[in-house]
């Protein structure tokens, strides 16, 4: 299922261009089961044998994602929420994973939304909290576009490094998951203990 996924990605790329790219991460930043794994680093690869530019990759790209992310923050400022538990098991989502990650939005607030761009499944759907929970567009879009940018540079990046063997990034970016998921609970952990020690020494 999934070397068929990476076929069908890679032909909207290959035909598509930048557009088919932007195209494929408007999907990707909403419900659709579209993995940025299995999209952006064949982008890399095209980079790599001179195909595509870096700069055009990573600003059709992240266009994109503030796209599809804009439109499921309109899902859930006009009452998406329903939708996804509806329908949501067509996409390979369910309930669960919508309750935990509005539990993640609600814990450490607007900041998520850049941060969630690093975390599997969140960040497939951390913009509907934010619709659901009215944060200002503004913020949205910039905490959007940093987070999906660097993302999308990392990705593309492993994908020319890489050149031939960029499917190779898919298959093992569950490690690179894992890596990032720790890298970000430290920062958290320490953001909190700074924010502790502050107000603990206030007089």
């Amino acid at each position: 299922m999934f070397e068929y996924l990476v076929g069908l990605f890679t032909n909207i790329i290959s035909a598509g261009s930048y557009y088919g790219l932007g195209f494929l991460m408007i999907l990707e930043s909403m419900i659709l089961p579209v993995p940025s794994e299995a999209v952006m680093p064949f982008a890399g690869f095209l980079w790599h044998s001179g195909q595509m530019s870096f700069v055009l990759i990573i600003i059709s790209s992240t266009i994109g994602s503030i796209i599809g992310s804009l439109l499921s923050y309109g899902l859930g400022l006009y009452g998406g929420r329903p939708l996804i538990i509806k329908y949501g098991k067509w996409f390979l989502l369910n309930e669960h994973h919508l309750v935990k990650t509005e539990n993640f939005f609600n814990k450490f607030g607007d900041k998520t939304i850049f941060i969630s761009r690093f975390i599997p499944v969140v960040r497939h759907l951390i913009s509907i909290p934010a619709g659901t929970g009215k944060m200002k567009l503004r913020k949205f879009i910039v905490y959007t576009a940093l987070g999906a940018g660097l993302w999308n540079s990392i990705l593309a990046y492993t994908g020319y490094s890489l050149g031939d063997n960029w499917a190779l990034v898919r298959k093992h970016s569950e490690i690179l998951d894992i890596i990032l998921i720790i890298a970000i609970l430290v920062l958290i952990f320490y953001y909190f203990r700074q924010k502790f020690n502050k107000t603990k020494t206030k007089p």
